[in-house]
């Protein structure tokens, strides 16, 4: 524009327009078409000098009119119409085009129907620039392509997701490789981008992977209760982006490019048999890329961060984060709750059975909870199985589980010796255990509905007669076999003599 300006000084100074092109070195057909604009639109050139270059321009070169054109005006009208059609599926510009043209038949062409309706689209969604603090934020992505290595034992090849993270303000780069995206891989990769940056920044900006946030939402996401644990140990704020919206966290997005063309290009033709060398290489490359100079500016990212970002950043806390997982489950009738994961049964509390518990369950242990109070702690198992403690226990449960032959014999011993002698006995014999056990338990409870001094003198007549069965013995009183051979004396009051011709009698038998 300042060519312009010089050649209208020229020609006001009276300089031919032969003249005014060889000075400046312009064609003479320019010159005279800025001459003659200049003479068409009645202009005074000391006005034009003392306007500024585009304003100048703007009175000289007007530019295109097709934006003033009616088709024009008739096509801004269809824009809400256009914007809306194209979200439905299956519809196409071009489609968009045969409609427009059959409703306009002087419309535009299809080249210009796409160009001004891209200029259209793109003007009602302008791009916000974000303002970054130091110490802030911290951006955080899993890159879209996987990084690979071989596992030495087997050969198979294995792909591993990378976690990038960078400081927006600064940009410095965090790369790291882990087994996959799952909350523990997730938790662990960030942890280790806090102790290599020294601190805690106050945002910590995600995607909305289910190991960070459980339901997106625009305005209130529901965060992951592990994620949110963990960002209270270390104290800060988990913000996720909105759903569909990389330009939200743009800054680790364009980290993210970087790190294909600096760590995953230069690291093309290396082969790696572990996660521990992958993340070797990973620290050397992004170190090299921290520390190159960065164009057009006078500082590279690490020293930026040094300088400005490490100091506000939040200390450490001294323990480390020990992942929390959680579980609301009902208390069974073996007042237990059952932990699906490890596939392992924990006991409760037998009065809190058919109750809501909350479990807390770490590496280590397992914490239940009821109506806000911890009734249970147990050490956690990875093996399918029980966990119990004798307390938790009802009396029924425990007397099911202390059975032994010592505890019946003791329990016999309580009320009649002859049943102590019936018991060993009866253990000295090699049955199952379960069979026996049954058996001890029918003639513990005949006893009780027995006379004790009538179920003393069954027991020594099975004794004498080698009977070791329940329902035998059981006979024995029901028939009352047992008054035979006694003495008037010795049968019991209430009970009859039983005189039958057909008896042989112990001696018989004896003999």
């Amino acid at each position: 524009m300042s060519k312009v300006k010089q050649v209208l000084r020229m020609h006001a100074q009276g300089f031919s327009n032969r003249c005014i092109a060889d000075k400046p070195g312009l064609y003479k057909g320019t010159v005279n078409n800025y001459v003659n604009r200049v003479k068409n639109h009645g202009y005074r050139i000391e006005d034009l000098l003392a306007l500024d270059d585009p304003v100048l321009e703007s009175k000289l070169f007007a530019g295109t009119p097709a934006y003033k054109e009616e088709r024009f005006e008739a096509f801004k009208s269809e824009i809400a119409y256009l914007e809306k059609e194209l979200q439905r599926p299956h519809v196409t510009r071009y489609l968009l085009w045969q409609e427009y043209k059959e409703k306009y038949p002087d419309g535009y062409g299809y080249s210009q129907f796409c160009f001004h309706l891209g200029q259209l689209l793109k003007a009602r969604k302008p791009e916000s620039i974000l303002d970054h603090y130091p110490g802030e934020k911290l951006f955080v992505d899993f890159a879209g392509d996987t990084f690979s290595y071989v596992d030495r034992e087997t050969g198979e090849v294995i792909e591993a997701q990378v976690l990038v993270a960078c400081m927006p303000y600064c940009n410095h780069v965090f790369v790291m490789a882990v087994p996959s995206q799952r909350s523990d891989d997730f938790l662990y990769a960030l942890g280790c981008c806090l102790n290599h940056l020294g601190g805690s920044p106050k945002i910590v900006v995600t995607d909305n992977l289910k190991a960070s946030v459980v339901r997106a939402d625009r305005y209130e996401p529901e965060i992951n209760r592990i994620m949110e644990d963990f960002a209270n140990h270390h104290g800060f704020v988990v913000v996720p982006t909105r759903v569909r919206k990389p330009r939200d966290k743009a800054a680790v997005e364009n980290e993210v490019k970087i790190a294909y063309r600096r760590i995953y290009a230069k690291l093309r033709d290396r082969t790696f048999f572990s996660l521990e060398q992958v993340n070797a290489a990973f620290a050397e490359k992004a170190l090299e890329h921290n520390q190159t100079r960065m164009q057009q500016k006078e500082y590279c990212r690490q020293e930026k961060f040094l300088a400005e970002e490490r100091p506000l950043l939040k200390e450490l806390p001294r323990e480390a984060f020990e992942v929390k997982y959680y579980a609301c489950l009902t208390v069974s009738v073996n007042n237990c709750v059952y932990l699906a994961r490890d596939k392992h049964y924990y006991s409760v509390p037998y009065h809190y059975i058919g109750e809501k518990a909350e479990i807390i369950y770490t590496r280590a242990l397992v914490r239940i909870f009821v109506r806000g109070e911890c009734v249970a702690t147990h050490r956690r198992s990875l093996k399918p199985g029980y966990t119990t403690e004798k307390d938790h226990m009802g009396s029924s449960h425990n007397f099911y589980r202390n059975r032994s032959p010592e505890f019946y014999i003791k329990e016999a011993s309580k009320r009649s010796q002859c049943l102590t002698e019936l018991f060993r006995l009866f253990f000295d014999k090699s049955e199952v255990p379960g069979i026996q056990y049954r058996r001890c338990d029918g003639l513990l409870s005949l006893q009780r509905k027995t006379d004790p001094v009538v179920f003393e003198r069954v027991c020594r007549y099975a004794l004498d007669n080698g009977i070791y069965t329940y329902q035998s013995i059981k006979k024995i009183i029901d028939t009352r076999v047992y008054l035979l051979n006694m003495s008037a004396d010795e049968i019991p009051k209430g009970s009859n003599n039983i005189k039958h011709g057909n008896i042989r009698g112990r001696e018989y038998y004896a003999g």
